[in-house]
């Protein structure tokens, strides 16, 4: 195999022609590791002879917006073969890569294998994760090389907040928890998942915020890529935000809502989705990509008996849901309780802030002062989580 094909460019004697994107910009500084090796590592690394394999994998490339290297054996040195996110090696190569060190990421790929035996063999020899059969798996790859072009961790922190009455707090909640964790300098992203209520953007005093809303997504099938998104939408103090505009509804397919809310979780950091009470599909889709829910009830007892029927129908999808409880309380009633007659898990009570309802009132938007009561419960909430995080 010789000369170059399309962005993954090889060299006959089997390594990969390094293209020269010309001097570093003038006024930046390098480190030992300079912003076109950084460009490199997020590379995927395809290991093949089989031009027909090639062309295949480099237009899957393509369209996942990933830039590979190409080498027809395992380079050298070591670190070519280790660095990359994700290495593909042709079943033509399997041989060649025998010995190779062994990592996370490596899958086996080739055209019509079918049923041949041999397939896994080779597949365990070099430590491959997984065999991928084309054209079957072609969306699969796709997804695992989109994911490695947009340097894909640790999913997103997803917790959704709903009220256990109507007025019970959710929003006030929701926009408080995000405001509390762009203060930890987590990448942050605040969704707004009740169209018929006032808009998360106006109780951040964000409303004239540039970026897109909710019905621009309607028409969203597939992969969303997570960097396009984030960059889209509106930043209000620190938080990205996904809210509903002021027209007319627009129905928002639960398919849409379920590839934006996948977008957002493969950026990392945390989404705060801020829940209607009726859970119907696009709801359910919502709650099934989240991680834990918060469930805030009035210390009422018709709130409480309202809570139950919400908790009822939400545990059917999210299986971790907790209790954030709300006073003044009725006689006999407390934050305990409260979590005992619903058999959830109490999160805390959740303090009272006085002022201005929204932001556009004239007021800070809700848990804005880190100092404040509503300010102190979100930062400790998230302290928690992050603990509960590096324990996993």
């Amino acid at each position: 195999m010789k000369g170059s094909t399309a962005r993954g460019r090889t060299r006959g004697d089997g390594s990969a022609a390094r293209p020269d994107n010309g001097p570093d910009r003038a006024g930046t500084t390098t480190s030992p590791v300079s912003g076109r090796e950084a460009a490199r590592a997020a590379r995927p690394l395809i290991v093949t002879e089989d031009l027909a394999l090639l062309d295949d994998l480099l237009r899957l490339c393509a369209a996942a917006g990933a830039e590979p290297e190409v080498f027809h054996a395992v380079p050298e040195p070591r670190s070519g073969w280790t660095r990359p996110p994700l290495v593909l090696v042709g079943d033509d190569a399997a041989s060649r890569c025998r010995g190779a060190t062994r990592r996370p990421g490596v899958l086996l790929v080739g055209r019509d294998l079918g049923d041949d035996p041999g397939k896994w063999r080779r597949a365990v020899e070099i430590g491959a994760e997984s065999v991928l059969d084309l054209p079957r798996d072609e969306s699969r790859l796709v997804d695992l090389l989109a994911d490695a072009a947009e340097g894909v961790g640790r999913p997103a922190l997803t917790v959704g907040v709903l009220g256990g009455r109507g007025g019970a707090g959710a929003s006030t909640l929701s926009c408080a928890l995000a405001l509390a964790a762009a203060r930890t300098g987590r990448r942050t992203l605040l969704v707004d998942g009740d169209p018929l209520g006032g808009g998360l953007d106006v109780l951040l005093g964000g409303e004239r915020a540039e970026g897109r809303r909710w019905p621009d997504f309607a028409a969203s099938k597939g992969r969303v890529a997570g960097a396009a998104l984030e960059e889209s939408l509106p930043l209000v103090r620190g938080v990205r935000v996904l809210s509903w505009d002021r027209g007319d509804p627009v129905p928002v397919p639960p398919e849409a809502v379920r590839s934006v809310l996948a977008a957002a979780r493969r950026r990392g950091g945390a989404v705060v989705v801020d829940l209607p009470r009726r859970i119907d599909a696009t709801a359910t889709e919502i709650l099934a990509q989240l991680d834990l829910g918060l469930l805030i009830v009035p210390g009422e007892l018709r709130a409480v008996a309202a809570a139950h029927r919400v908790a009822r129908a939400t545990g059917r999808v999210l299986r971790d849901l907790r209790v954030v409880v709300r006073g003044p309380y009725a006689p006999g009633l407390d934050e305990r309780w409260i979590a005992d007659a619903l058999r959830l898990p109490l999160v805390g009570e959740l303090p009272a802030e006085p002022g201005p309802a929204t932001a556009g009132d004239g007021g800070p938007p809700p848990g804005a002062d880190a100092r404040g009561g509503l300010g102190r419960f979100c930062a400790g909430f998230w302290e928690r989580a992050l603990l509960a995080e590096r324990a996993v």
